[in-house]
């Protein structure tokens, strides 16, 4: 090989490698953009989220961090009014509440705007969230100790438990009669924790009033009595809180089973935000939260996990818990 090939072959290995170097730092360029990206994204969608912690998913379990809790209701309270008199006071409002309506189907089927009642309520998660102030309704139901509220799963566990929820019962417009309430314990399936099975859409609380301590929720706003197992059909009513008005709205159908493992309940005109609220027959028996099958259902149809042995166990689970 000649001495001018051998140095057009030098000049091209030179260009090769010239451009491989440059081929490479294109692609790290790239690289870095993309991780950048993702990372950029990840901090998005966890601002989309809100605040989350892992728990324990693995058992369906989350004990709430008692200062995230005081901040979550601080936050609540900032534009909420609660009355000043304590439990005298809050004891007073409740006796004065509302009997329930004797039960009659909605006519038309469409759900309307309803007083509230104290053992319900709306679910907020204040700060950076991707919900309205508050975005899933709940209510009280019976207990040995006297703190349990329950709701959809997917109110409270998205990929993580929300540590800024904060539980107002009976609120309308912007007042919070029977105070605020934070979970010391959330509880829920772990089938729902590992794929969101919309047959264990429920999720129970623990709950605690921020400032007033040994005070139990149950005695402030009495208690729906949970039923499991429910014979269907039935006559019931759901109840919630859509999360663009302030103030409860309800409905009144014949709840039926919707296969095996999901309660169904007909009525138009119940939107979001009502996720969680009650489905209650005989006046004060829940046998159902709004949730289940297509997150709780559509415009026209309202769906609950049915409550049966698996709600039961869960419910045991909660009530056995050492606070």
């Amino acid at each position: 090989m000649s001495s001018d090939d051998l140095q057009e072959r030098g000049q091209y290995m030179a260009v090769t490698v010239r451009g491989r170097a440059l081929r490479l730092c294109v692609l790290a360029g790239v690289c870095c953009v993309l991780v950048a990206v993702g990372l950029s994204f990840r901090g998005e969608l966890r601002a989309l989220l809100g605040p989350v912690a892992e728990g324990d998913p693995a058992r369906g379990r989350y004990v709430q961090d008692e200062g995230l809790a005081d901040e979550a209701a601080r936050a609540a309270l900032e534009w909420l009014t609660e009355p000043s008199g304590g439990r005298e006071e809050a004891r007073i409002l409740t006796e004065g509440a509302p009997a329930a309506a004797p039960w009659r189907p909605s006519d038309p089927l469409e759900a309307r705007t309803v007083p509230a009642e104290p053992a319900i309520g709306a679910l907020f998660s204040p700060g950076p969230d991707w919900d309205s102030d508050h975005h899933c309704s709940a209510s009280v139901v019976g207990s040995p100790g006297g703190d349990l509220v329950v709701t959809a799963a997917h109110c409270v566990y998205a990929g993580g438990f929300r540590t800024n929820l904060a539980f107002v019962p009976g609120y309308q417009d912007g007042t919070a009669p029977y105070g605020v309430w934070v979970p010391t314990r959330v509880y829920v399936d772990p089938r729902w924790t590992e794929s969101s099975d919309p047959d264990h859409d429920v999720a129970f609380l623990r709950v605690r009033r921020p400032g007033h301590p040994g005070q139990r929720l149950e005695d402030v706003t009495g208690a729906q009595t949970i039923g499991f197992r429910p014979a269907l059909p039935a006559p019931a009513r759901l109840v919630g809180y859509p999360n663009d008005t302030e103030q409860p709205l309800a409905c009144s159908n014949t709840a039926v089973a919707d296969g095996p493992t999901q309660l169904r309940l007909d009525c138009a005109d119940v939107p979001n935000g009502t996720s969680g609220g009650p489905v209650l027959t005989g006046g004060h028996t829940l046998i159902g939260v709004i949730g289940g099958r297509d997150g709780g259902g559509d415009e026209l149809t309202s769906y609950s996990s049915y409550f049966g042995d698996d709600i039961r166990a869960l419910y045991e689970r909660a009530v056995a818990a050492t606070p």
